[in-house]
C-alpha cells in the first residue's frame, strides 16, 4: 500500500483475530478507527483524556487507552476489543458471565473498559487477592457502583479460570477467559 495523501498513511493490524488493512489520517486515534471505520462501538469514549478507562482495549495483550493511542501506533499489532470476549453465537464469555452473575454494572457505560482491563489481567494467569484486583482496576472509573460488585465479578472470573485450568490439567477439558 502507498499513502494517498500527505496526511494519510497505510497500516495493517489484526482486530479481534481479523487482519485489517487501512489508510488512516495521522491524527486519528485508535478509538476513532475502531468505532467509526470498523464499526466496533463497544469501545466507549467518555473523557477522551485517558482518565476514565472506558476506551480500554488490548494491544498485543496489554491494556491500552484507545482514546490516547494514535491508530498508526497500532500498525502491525494485534488489537482486541470487548466484542472479542463473546463466544460463538453471541453468548457471554466466561469473564462477561462472571461479571453479570455478580451484578457488576448498573448503567454499564464503563463495562467495556473494565472487561478489557480484567481480560488482560486474567491472561496473566496468576492468583489475585481482592486488594490486587482493586489496584489493577484502579485506572477505570465507574460513576454508578461502589466497585465492590465489579471486584466480586473479577474475583469470580479468576476462580472460574483457575477451576477450568485444574479441570484441563486433570483431563477434563479447557475454557477461555
Amino acid at each position: 500500500m502507498t499513502a494517498t495523501a500527505p496526511d494519510r498513511h497505510p497500516m495493517s493490524m489484526t482486530v479481534n483475530g481479523n487482519h485489517i488493512d487501512l489508510i488512516v489520517e495521522s491524527r486519528r486515534t485508535l478509538a476513532d478507527v475502531l468505532r467509526e471505520d470498523l464499526g466496533l462501538t463497544g469501545t466507549h469514549l467518555a473523557c477522551e483524556h485517558g482518565v476514565c478507562g472506558a476506551c480500554t482495549v488490548a494491544v498485543d495483550g496489554a491494556a491500552a487507552r484507545a482514546c490516547l493511542m494514535l491508530a498508526l501506533q497500532a500498525d502491525g499489532c494485534s488489537v482486541e476489543t470487548v466484542e472479542s470476549l463473546c463466544l460463538e453465537g453471541g453468548e457471554l464469555g466466561p469473564l462477561q458471565q462472571a461479571m453479570a452473575d455478580s451484578h457488576s454494572f448498573q448503567c454499564a457505560f464503563c463495562a467495556p473498559g473494565f472487561l478489557m482491563t480484567a481480560h488482560c489481567l486474567l491472561a496473566e494467569s496468576r492468583a489475585l487477592t481482592r486488594a490486587e484486583i482493586r489496584e489493577e482496576l484502579s485506572g477505570n472509573l465507574c460513576r454508578c457502583t461502589g466497585y465492590q460488585s465489579i471486584v466480586d465479578g473479577v474475583q469470580a472470573a479468576v476462580a472460574a479460570l483457575a477451576s477450568s485450568r485444574e479441570s484441563a490439567a486433570s483431563g477434563g477439558g479447557a475454557s477461555n477467559a
